[in-house]
């Protein structure tokens, strides 16, 4: 007995000595003073150096989209470093490619501010704002998807194009001890400027979607930042096809709810894939969209119906309608959401279509 509890105390110390020693060298080997970063050529900001760039930047109120929190594990938080940043690191190379590297493109969360640095970011991310959201409706449109409205503070606006997307600040709850941002594409359209609809569906051990499906409640705050994203609606004449499976349905949604309100009169087909009935969502809203526009259609799937689903409808994946709806790519432009796996099958059909790859549009999602 005496010997585990000499080992405990040993261990103790031990630990307690290390963790003075790492506090130490923080405050000294860590410390790079103050340091000037200069944006765009014509902002400067006298910054503490030692953190990553990302959490400089968003310190100082200037938000760099990122979905994973700043682990390294998304690539969308991509900055031009022009001057400064240290050496290219290991976990940088899966998500820049050369021809960006070349250009000087690094991952803001990998990139430490240890000196002074220049750097390049598009101008509208100068528009992104912090907005504390009061949940006004949470409902359940499957087992999995949760649609919620945010309202905004008194007096504050969003102001989005069709498409776009927020990042939800998740707070420490329960099952998670660190606040981690998440990205979520907005449903409304764009004149809804005091309240945004998010479509969310679960994923198991998820930190964001876990704390909306198991802990948020009507009247709660959340912390969102907005907005981001070069998926967006495009003015244009040319034919529009859509297609998205599960929430890849929210940025599409958007895009329909904006050409309904404007009169927007463009040939468009919206290909929708789910795996069974119950996964088939918000299609009262979409069938009423098809009646009320006049060059709109609807065209579903399902995967997996099972005997339960009485389903007369097409049946297979959204690849599947593509191969079968879709002639060719003249005169026309895809916007596409959902998986990779689905991106890259649909991007690859469509471009045996004939479509022009910058005709293609489309956001991908875990």
């Amino acid at each position: 007995m005496d010997n585990i509890l000499t080992t405990i105390v040993a261990m103790s110390s031990i630990t307690g000595i290390l963790a003075f020693l790492l506090s130490i060298a923080n405050k000294t080997i860590a410390n790079y003073g103050e340091k000037k970063l200069t944006i765009n050529e014509d902002k400067e900001l006298t910054v503490d150096g030692g953190d990553s760039l990302l959490s400089t930047l968003i310190e100082n109120e200037i938000f760099i989209p990122s979905a994973c929190g700043g682990k390294g594990s998304c690539g969308y938080c991509k900055v031009k470093v022009l001057d400064g940043g240290g050496q290219f690191l290991a976990t940088e190379k899966g998500y820049v490619s050369e021809e960006e590297r070349e250009k000087g493109v690094r991952l803001s969360c990998q990139c430490k501010v240890k000196e002074d640095m220049r750097i390049a970011i598009p101008e509208e991310l100068f528009n992104v704002k912090q907005y504390l959201c009061t949940v006004t409706e949470i409902e359940n449109l499957t087992d999995k998807i949760k649609r919620i409205r945010l309202e905004l503070p008194e007096g504050s606006e969003l102001d989005y194009k069709p498409g776009q997307y927020v990042q939800i600040l998740t707070p420490v709850y329960k099952e998670s001890d660190e606040e981690v941002y998440r990205a979520y594409s907005i449903t409304t359209p764009p004149s809804s400027k005091n309240a945004v609809e998010l479509f969310i569906g679960y994923i198991p051990e998820g930190i964001c979607t876990t704390y909306i499906h198991k802990y948020l409640k009507e009247g709660d705050k959340l912390n969102v930042i907005g907005p981001f994203g070069d998926f967006q609606y495009i003015h244009s004449d040319k034919e529009m096809i859509l297609a998205a499976i599960g929430t890849g349905m929210s940025p599409i949604m958007s895009i329909l709810r904006h050409m309904k309100e404007n009169n927007i009169n463009r040939k468009v087909t919206f290909f929708f894939g789910a795996r069974t009935r119950p996964d088939m969502y918000m299609m009262d809203i979409l069938q009423e969209l098809e009646k009320e526009m006049d060059n709109f259609t609807l065209i579903t799937c399902l995967s997996r119906p099972t005997e339960s689903c009485s389903w007369r409808g097409e049946v297979g994946r959204v690849t599947n309608l593509i191969e079968k709806f879709v002639e060719n790519g003249d005169n026309k432009e895809a916007y596409l959401c959902g998986n990779p796996p689905m991106i890259d099958s649909v991007v690859k059909i469509l471009l045996d279509k004939g479509f022009k790859e910058e005709d293609i549009l489309y956001d991908k999602f875990e």
